[in-house]
């Protein structure tokens, strides 16, 4: 009679441990039922350290290998099969032991082979021929003794055959887990904790596009998508608010009929318990669930055992999306994705914690979130939170909506958040939804391990945006030495692109193709802006010292900050820095952007100029010995010349390039010298006021020390509670203008008053002159074009081209380039040197290759962009921080400076 075919269920990740006497048959079983590679065995790892299978003396040694090579392959999530006999409790302990330390399922694949038949195959074996007649005996008694034992030992699954014809029959079938979904890629909407809040589910799942249906008594049973979206709901369903029951019906009705996947919370598994008759304690909402449930009983009195069936049924976590997402209640670290065991399950209902509890008696919880590199996005709830925000790849879907808070979905792949205000509160928190800590909402304190390493920064405009951990060891530095307060540093300003290169005879920048790049992005109307002549800075300004105290938290004394594009305090004295604060927080008051903004602080984005203000040592030490060296070297050279030239000497070549080469060396002199004059003057205006004001600089002595100190501010970043990045560059500049207006009457109109006079009389604020330009009309492209020459010709640096729209994206929905730079003429001279325009240097220096710059100022604008969305959410700083020290850290890229 023929042995009917048996299958052997194994998991596919798993560690599967043969067990049977010597000659049973285990080896042949393994090369017959998996891969070579995925077998390791004892024979083997003795002959590795024995240089002979059957040397006894180094089974220790031997068991050690197979062990560190098990550990290994479950490590990297792969099937292991131990080769071994394995008939000992204590040998197979430290394999199971083994299985739990990597968080896989132990199988037992045992072979009950008769006596008489492993010794006849032992007999036939030369290795084996000598094999003492005690063994298989002993091994057989140790066997028989661990048959009932092993699924008490922790071996989850135990197949056992017993003869040979079970062992030829078997056939191992391998078994996909539980929790391995990655075969279903969505798209998804991933539900934060729901908390009997049926009402607002009701509401959220119409918002995701959801259709509701409903039974005879009107109560939804079952909500489907028209476009097959499937919805991921993270657990905590029930307790606390007014309707589990509602909740439970809805849910379990979704995913019986495929409409939705669950995973259960904590408050699921303490009320399976409850419903299986364990001995809980009705704390934490638990009660309200259970007097809801008794009136369910009256209706439908199947109703509890059909949830009991559902909780008992849910797995910790799931893996989907081909492994690109992880849904769990309360977070899971990498290491334990797709894993199955206890630990892994607790981890996902309740998180780690420390040990420690808070001022509210609630556990402090272990910050996983904040050290996962993981490449799998976390999607999670448990742990309120006042607003879900993406953090190393992970997010929160809990937003307390059983709190008066929202409750929350995440679309996915979309990764776009969708949410609905809570109706009430329903359930009075311990802790307070939004709690205030160092450095903002639910903050803390810096640490090292927020910018260290390799970094993925999760960014709202652009994904994810990697920083290198050269780039970070870098920015750590400047950081830790030069740069200002973290507190007073929520922004950088990123880098920006030169336009194309140009063909035009004697130019490398030309307008032209600033016009024509984004007129190919679909852009139509730009707005260029006047470069000014000085140096990137960031302002900070509040509306008094006591608002930057309890806002930013500054000391005594300090009402904001001033600071360069690499985050260093623009002056050494901090008196100088607030002398600014103090002229433009008077010029906002008088104008009253507090009130139109709604606001008491503001950030700004600026040039402070002169040049020589920050660049002095770079004048002395590298521009202006250039010039000095010109201008001891050429006379004489041109004198010899001129003087051989005179005597009938052939040198009209010679003499001709060498003037050409003092010329360059003139222009190079008086294009860097228009970017420095002298501060503390109240004689000296600065160049061009005249030409814009049709005043001259006031001569009376200004008292405030910022004489020939001007400030160029042309975007208002942010302001309380809101981001204004993407607001049209129209309007930020109106606004700029009414500062700069104000403070000229401001200025002019006390400019003779006696004792009641303001203590200073200089101004402080420049205009920026700017064109707005169609670039799909020839003539509007010529006028931008002509106006740049104008600028350029009379000393000018250039101008700035940037969309008129804040935030522009292509059609593709990729960021366009916040703005590129087209330098003039001769400031180029300063960056590329004197003799940068003959035709041989410009053919060379028009091979420059611009890709990764843009590529660097995208992604730092798309850093600068969640900085200023974070801290307009009143998010903690070391979040804001995250996203400066991004744009810091990709600062140290390796790039030409030149471009």
């Amino acid at each position: 009679m023929t042995t009917a075919k048996r299958g052997l269920a194994v998991p596919d990740l798993s560690l599967v441990v043969l067990i049977g006497t010597t000659g049973s048959g285990k080896s042949t079983f393994a090369r017959r039922h998996f891969l070579p590679t995925q077998i390791v065995s004892s024979d083997v790892c003795r002959g590795l350290v024995a240089d002979d299978e059957n040397d006894q003396s180094a089974t220790p040694d031997a068991f050690d290998v197979l062990h560190y090579i098990a550990g290994k392959r479950l490590a990297a999530g792969r099937l292991t099969v131990v080769d071994a006999t394995n008939v000992q409790p204590q040998a197979r302990r430290s394999l199971i032991e083994l299985a739990r330390e990597h968080d896989v399922l132990p199988v037992a694949i045992v072979l009950d082979v008769p006596e008489g038949v492993c010794a006849r195959r032992n007999a036939e074996r030369p290795d084996r021929a000598d094999l003492p007649a005690h063994v298989i005996p002993r091994q057989r008694r140790e066997l028989r003794r661990s048959l009932k034992s092993l699924e008490r030992e922790g071996f989850r699954k135990v197949h056992i055959l017993r003869g040979e014809e079970e062992v030829a029959a078997a056939e191992v079938v391998t078994e996909r887990r539980y929790n391995d979904l990655r075969h279903l890629t969505g798209p998804f909407d991933i539900i934060g904790d729901v908390h009997g809040c049926r009402s607002e589910l009701e509401t959220l799942l119409g918002r995701l596009g959801y259709v509701l249906r409903r039974d005879p008594l009107g109560r939804p049973v079952d909500a489907t998508h028209p476009e097959g979206r499937t919805a991921v709901f993270v657990g905590d369903l029930v307790d606390r608010g007014p309707d589990s029951p509602g909740v439970l019906r809805l849910v379990m009705g979704m995913v019986a009929s495929g409409a939705a996947l669950c995973v259960p919370g904590n408050h699921e598994n303490k009320l399976g318990r409850y419903l299986g008759g364990r001995n809980v304690r009705n704390t934490h909402g638990l009660a309200e669930t259970i007097e809801q449930l008794e009136k369910e009983d009256a209706t439908d009195p199947a109703f509890r055992e059909r949830m009991r069936e559902f909780i008992a049924s849910l797995v910790s976590h799931y893996v989907l999306d081909g492994g690109a997402l992880v849904v769990c209640h309360a977070g899971l670290p990498e290491k334990y994705h797709g894993r199955t065991s206890g630990r892994v399950r607790s981890h996902a209902l309740y998180g780690d914690t420390t040990g420690e509890t808070d001022e509210f008696g609630l556990p402090v919880r272990y910050p996983w979130a904040e050290d996962y590199r993981g490449r799998a996005a976390v999607v999670y709830g448990h742990t309120p939170t006042p607003r879900a925000s993406w953090l190393n790849n992970t997010i929160c879907l809990d937003t307390g909506c059983v709190f008066g808070g929202r409750m929350t979905a995440l679309r996915w792949p979309e990764r776009e958040l969708v949410d609905v205000p809570a109706e009430r509160v329903w359930y009075e928190p311990v802790k307070p939804l939004a709690t205030e800590g160092p450095g903002g909402a639910d903050g803390r304190p810096l640490d090292l391990k927020d910018v260290h390493g390799r970094r993925v920064v999760e960014t709202r405009h652009m994904g994810r945006v990697a920083v290198k951990e050269e780039n970070a060891a870098a920015a750590l530095e400047v950081m830790s030495r030069f740069a200002i307060d973290p507190r007073l540093l929520p922004y950088l300003p990123p880098t920006m692109a030169p336009c194309a290169t140009s063909r035009e005879p004697g130019y490398l920048e030309h307008p032209a193709e600033a016009f024509a790049a984004y007129r190919a992005d679909g852009v139509r109307e730009v707005v260029c802006e006047e470069k000014h002549m000085g140096s990137r800075a960031v302002v900070l300004v509040c509306r008094d010292e006591e608002v930057a105290g309890e806002r930013f938290g500054t000391p005594e004394g300090v009402s904001g900050a001033l600071y360069t594009r690499t985050g260093r305090p623009f002056f050494d004295d901090p008196a100088m820095t607030e002398r600014v604060l103090r002229r433009l927080r008077a010029t906002i008051g008088h104008e009253g952007l507090w009130e139109d903004l709604d606001t008491d602080w503001l950030l700004l984005d600026a040039e402070l100029m002169p040049w020589s203000l920050k660049a002095e040592g770079l004048l002395r030490n590298q521009y202006a010995a250039v010039g000095a060296a010109a201008g001891a070297a050429f006379p004489g050279a041109l004198a010899a010349l001129e003087s051989a030239a005179a005597r009938g000497v052939e040198v009209t070549a010679l003499l001709g390039k060498q003037r050409e080469r003092a010329s360059d060396a003139a222009a190079f002199t008086e294009a860097y010298r228009r970017y420095c004059w002298p501060v503390g003057d109240p004689r000296r205006g600065w160049p061009g006021e005249e030409r814009e004001t049709g005043r001259r600089a006031v001569g009376a002595r200004g008292t405030d020390g910022l004489d020939g100190i001007r400030l160029a501010p042309f975007q208002i970043l942010a302001a309380r509670g809101r981001s204004l990045a993407a607001l049209p560059h129209d309007q930020q500049l109106a606004m700029i203008d009414r500062l700069i207006e104000r403070e000229e009457l401001d200025v002019y109109a006390n400019n003779s008053i006696c004792a009641f006079t303001p203590k200073y009389v200089n101004r402080l604020l420049a205009p920026t002159r700017r064109l707005v330009v169609d670039t799909e009309d020839e003539a509007s492209v010529a006028e931008g074009v002509r106006w740049w020459l104008e600028l350029t010709e009379a000393g000018g640096e250039g101008m700035v081209v940037k969309p008129l729209q804040g935030l522009v994206r292509k059609g593709d929905g990729r960021l366009v380039q916040p703005g590129v730079k087209c330098r003039g003429r001769e400031y180029l001279r300063i960056i590329y040197g004197p003799e940068y325009t003959r035709p041989e240097h410009l053919d060379r220096l028009r091979e420059r290759h611009l890709g990764h710059k843009r590529s660097l100022a995208l992604r730092e604008y798309a850093l600068g962009l969640e900085a200023l969305d974070r801290l307009a959410d009143g998010e903690p700083l070391w979040r804001v921080h995250e996203a400066v020290f991004g744009v810091l850290a990709l600062e140290s890229e390796p790039v030409d400076p030149r471009l």
